[in-house]
């Protein structure tokens, strides 16, 4: 295969006044690439320490560990054990100072080898993969209108204007143990990763995406899908990171 390229940005919005998003995105071992974003939570300097520590800890556990003839198996054992680590880290911050109280990150961190992505995440920062003219959602949610879609208590078009919406169900910092859903999905030259805070997706919808996907280059992707969550309001901090052959 091609060796894959990137294309990244974060950005505070056109509201908040500091930017509590991280990210990074790297090459590993044999090509592969790592990627990930958190969307940090607590007081303003707190949510961008709490996400920047996590992406730092999940790039250096995984940087040091990765192998590109590693199983699949050992991968999400690598991935999963990363942002447990950063957990833990986080947490333990979080006691040392009554100003840390509270906070926490959400995370989305992937791994492309070859013909496979692999995701592991916790929260709502998202994972999505553009394949064959479709932007297929990757990760669900860890949040408490989620919870309520999936009990049947709200519908799909309540979701969007719910007071509920913000709230999340799991996040790293918040306890000393943390659940991480994983997932590994086929990934074909043509298809594109997007991971993305929920700036994004709570200002551009997935129609949208799309379109901006396929009116621009790979390398303006980043820039482009920003600017329009911008131009929908700006309500948030936003980051993007997209990854293709």
């Amino acid at each position: 295969m091609n060796s894959l390229k990137i294309a990244a940005r974060t950005d505070m919005g056109l509201v908040r006044e500091n930017n509590q998003d991280s990210y990074s995105a790297c090459e590993l071992e044999g090509g592969a690439v790592l990627a990930v974003v958190c969307d940090g939570m607590g007081g303003a300097a707190e949510g961008a320490l709490a996400s920047a520590e996590a992406v730092r800890a999940i790039k250096e556990r995984i940087t040091e560990r990765y192998y590109s003839s590693m199983s699949d198996i050992s991968v999400k054992s690598l991935m999963v054990s990363a942002i447990e680590g950063a957990n833990k880290f986080i947490y333990d911050l979080s006691l040392t100072d009554e100003k840390y109280n509270g906070m926490g990150t959400t995370v989305v961190a992937a791994i492309i080898s070859d013909e496979y992505v692999y995701i592991a995440h916790a929260g709502d920062s998202r994972a999505y993969k553009k394949s064959e003219g479709q932007l297929i959602q990757l990760t669900k949610d860890h949040s408490v209108v989620q919870r309520m879609l999936e009990n049947g208590e709200i519908t799909a078009d309540e979701v969007d204007d719910h007071p509920s919406k913000h709230i999340i169900t799991r996040a790293i910092g918040v306890d000393s143990e943390i659940k991480v859903d994983f997932c590994q999905e086929n990934f074909d030259e043509d298809d594109m990763l997007l991971l993305c805070s929920d700036g994004l997706t709570n200002f551009v919808n997935t129609e949208d995406i799309l379109n901006i996907i396929g009116d621009a280059t790979f390398f303006e992707f980043a820039d482009k899908l920003v600017n329009f969550a911008n131009q929908n309001g700006g309500g948030d901090n936003i980051t993007v990171v997209a990854v293709a052959y």
